[in-house]
């Protein structure tokens, strides 16, 4: 039997909480950072970010292509962000992830809580939402454009 756990990764940005929260729904601005790296935005990107919405990021590597994938649980803007995600080299091992946006004085904490991920790959998942989140903050930085449209106001499920 696989054993699970959480994974949580914090990080401040200098940015207005609504302009981090649309970073994770604007594909345009995903493309550039979310499971992307600073040399290799994802090839393709499709968000559908409304309550029981998809989304998929694809990259190419090596000829091959990863995706990633999921359905949106919960949408409450500015504030909270939560849904499944699985990636396609790992098809059976779906998981839960919870984005947590808290205003600050300047800017905004995150906090991403990833569960039920197996305990084998726990290390490198810390290290891989670690990396995300710089990529986050980089591209808050380098990126003048202002925050996507709202989306449709999400609901609980």
């Amino acid at each position: 039997m696989v054993k699970h756990t959480a994974i949580r990764v914090s990080r401040r940005f200098r940015a207005p909480p609504e302009r981090v929260f649309y970073a994770w729904l604007d594909p345009e601005v995903a493309r550039r950072w979310l499971f992307a790296t600073a040399e290799r935005p994802m090839a393709r990107v499709a968000i559908d970010p409304r309550v029981a919405g998809s989304f998929r990021l694809e990259d190419h590597r090596a000829g091959a292509a990863i995706a990633y994938a999921g359905e949106y649980t919960e949408i409450v803007p500015p504030r909270r962000l939560a849904f499944t995600l699985s990636a396609e080299h790992h098809p059976r091992v779906v998981t839960q992830v919870r984005v947590e946006i808290v205003p600050l004085k300047a800017g905004c904490g995150v906090t991403v809580t990833h569960e039920n991920v197996p305990r084998d790959y726990a290390s490198g998942t810390e290290a891989r939402w670690t990396g995300i989140l710089y990529g986050l903050g980089e591209t808050l930085r380098s990126s003048h454009r202002p925050a996507a449209a709202a989306p449709p106001p999400g609901r609980k499920r």
